[in-house]
């Protein structure tokens, strides 16, 4: 993050000119809003999670672990909960292993199939990490409850809107 904050807002003025020179602004300004947030988002996020040795993606991994009912699931199911590629679900859980986070165990009745499960250090680190993570509120700052749930909501309905989840 800056050091100083401007003492106008960019994204308004840059809208403007649009409006001016290439026509109706309202979408750019949406998008390039979002597009700044979350770079305001990862930079909180990255900045509570680099002390723990973690990314939010390998976060959101343990996260998930913890979640599951047995504290494992099939690398192919993580792939799917998280939205990531397979390649990716590899790297980090590589990643989590290497650190002692989890441990790839075979699964009990499908030779085929390899479990990640969350050991007990896992547990710890993402308990940790959440503190850290929450006392910053996931960098989503300057919104009530009520108005972080409709953002939510308003955000839900783009991801739907281009097949991102169905229901």
């Amino acid at each position: 993050m800056r050091s100083r904050p401007l003492p106008f807002d960019p994204i308004v003025r840059a809208a403007e000119l649009w409006a001016e020179r290439i026509g109706p602004s309202g979408t750019m300004a949406a998008v390039t809003s979002i597009m700044r947030v979350q770079q305001i988002l990862q930079s909180a996020v990255d900045g509570a999670l680099r002390p723990y040795g973690l990314t939010f993606a390998r976060y959101e991994a343990l996260v998930l672990l913890t979640f599951a009912k047995r504290g494992s699931l099939p690398m192919r199911v993580m792939g799917e909960r998280l939205q990531l590629h397979p390649t990716s679900v590899t790297n980090i859980v590589d990643r989590l292993e290497a650190d002692g986070l989890v441990k790839r165990i075979p699964h009990p009745t499908d030779r085929r199939t390899t479990l990640a499960e969350i050991t007990e250090s896992g547990r710890e680190r993402r308990a940790q990490a959440t503190e850290a993570v929450t006392a910053v509120d996931f960098g989503l700052r300057g919104l009530t409850e009520r108005e972080t749930e409709q953002l939510t909501a308003l955000l839900a309905k783009v991801r739907k809107a281009t097949g991102d989840f169905i229901g």
